[in-house]
């Protein structure tokens, strides 16, 4: 089993409100807004959640990113860079929350890392 487990999804919404209310009444997904970071988000059972991204140039509609749970930030990008794979922003803090990074793979597919700052 991998201790690298898919640990959130992300979705492009112009308005992630209305997105998240959607994928509630459709699935019935449990949902969160935090108006602080003006960010929805969605619990679709008790291991897999995500959120809503606004849409933008760089996350156009359709964007889908798929996290991936690490521990260590340097030494997986290091070693996705070495199997043909680019860094596409560095390890970044969410304040209170965790880290990400973004990197494509050799096909062009952007995925993202993740810590929590809960996680040991």
């Amino acid at each position: 089993m991998s201790n690298h487990p898919i640990v959130h999804i992300e979705f492009s919404a112009t308005d992630g409100k209305d997105a998240a209310q959607f994928y509630h009444e459709v699935f019935g997904w449990k949902i969160e807004h935090d108006e602080k970071m003006n960010y929805s988000m969605f619990m679709a059972d008790e291991n897999l959640g995500g959120g809503f991204n606004q849409v933008t140039e760089s996350n156009p509609a359709g964007t889908v990113t798929v996290y991936i749970q690490v521990d260590d930030f340097e030494a997986t990008l290091a070693e996705i860079e070495a199997r043909g794979g680019k860094t596409i922003m560095p390890k970044t803090e969410i304040p209170t929350v965790g880290w990400y990074a973004v990197f494509s793979d050799p096909t062009g597919n952007q995925v993202a890392l993740y810590k929590g700052m809960q996680q040991s």
